[in-house]
């Protein structure tokens, strides 16, 4: 049985809008809109969209923070709305713009509260402690009050906590927002090693696209409430009608080449710019320029995710439904509730 299910979940908010001084008016908004999917146990999922798209708002019923209007939902087997408690033992999250950590306490009396709130095993919380410790370089900063850590610092310090009772699915919301190249880095190699040897399924939403193509196996592209992709990555430069680039450099200035497959896009002296399909081999392409104009150097530029999901998100908005999330519901929530 998959670990996460959804089957065509939609979620409306009524909000009111000003229509006259005295006089305002109620609309419907659909934030999310048929979303149907299923997580199988230990995938690492990214789940991507532009703002608004309702990502935010799938989290919160995932999580049990938000009661779906209409369809089935599944967690583990748990409904999140009606047994919260429960599946909040099986979860954890991570929002990027807020912190579950006590903001005047040292990091180790928030870990000590987790440890109580949880009802984790004296051992095995010494163990997840001791692992979290060593693999996100936290050891020492355990007597720092957290007001007193870096952005990089306190996520870190987020991510450990979120792991310490051995959730079973790992919601990820923005973890790597205003991060540093190195503290990204080291985030994400943690998570990669979460994942692989845990086996924790994990749902990442992101604006950030190297987490994408760092940590997930499976894309989801969510516009306006619905589903507009899911599949492995390299499925997107189909789906997106991505070009590679092959960038030739003659040994004299000339025409633009003209060979079957590719078109220029540019020309700089003797350097031309060649696109061509990114689901194409470039070897044709680099044969039959080879063979008729006289070649110094060349090389293949692939296509950039952030364009092809760029070219999604624009063709999704011109083509698909209106409407949207609530801008209050799609800001970050501080996460589910933790049992009592």
């Amino acid at each position: 049985m998959p670990l996460i299910e959804l089957d065509d979940v939609a979620r409306t908010f009524t909000i009111r809008a000003k229509t006259g001084r005295f006089r305002r008016e109620k609309r419907r908004v659909r934030a999310v809109d048929g979303l149907t999917f299923t997580v199988e146990a230990g995938e690492c999922v990214g789940y991507i969209g532009p703002n608004g798209a309702g990502k935010s708002t799938t989290i919160k019923m995932l999580t049990g923070i938000l009661v779906p209007s209409a369809g089935r939902l599944r967690v583990a087997g748990v409904d999140p709305a009606r047994d919260r408690v429960r599946l909040a033992r099986r979860i954890g999250v991570v929002f990027g713009q807020r912190t579950t950590l006590w903001w005047d306490l040292p990091l180790r009396d928030s870990y000590e509260l987790a440890r109580r709130v949880y009802r984790i095993p004296a051992a095995r919380y010494r163990a997840n402690l001791e692992r979290c410790l060593d693999l996100l370089e936290l050891g020492p900063l355990l007597d720092t009050p957290v007001r007193q850590l870096s952005l990089g610092q306190r996520m870190r310090g987020d991510i450990a906590a979120a792991l310490l009772h051995d959730p079973e699915v790992l919601y990820l919301d923005e973890p790597t927002i205003g991060l540093d190249i190195v503290s990204k880095n080291r985030v994400r190699r943690f998570l990669k090693d979460v994942n692989a040897e845990a086996g924790t399924t994990v749902l990442l939403t992101t604006h950030d696209l190297t987490d994408i193509e760092q940590l997930c196996s499976r894309v989801m592209v969510i516009d306006h409430g619905r589903l507009i992709h899911d599949g492995g990555l390299e499925d997107l430069h189909a789906v997106g009608r991505s070009e590679r680039t092959l960038v030739v450099d003659l040994a004299e200035v000339t025409a633009p080449i003209e060979v079957a497959g590719a078109r220029v896009v540019r020309v700089d002296g003797p350097r031309q710019w060649l696109a061509f399909p990114a689901t194409s081999s470039a070897a044709p392409v680099v044969a039959a320029v080879a063979a008729r104009y006289p070649l110094v150097d060349l090389s293949v530029r692939e296509p950039a995710i952030e364009d092809v999901i760029a070219r999604m998100y624009s063709e999704g908005t011109e083509g698909g439904p209106g409407g949207g999330a609530h801008p209050e519901e799609e800001r970050t929530a501080s996460g589910a509730a933790p049992p009592s």
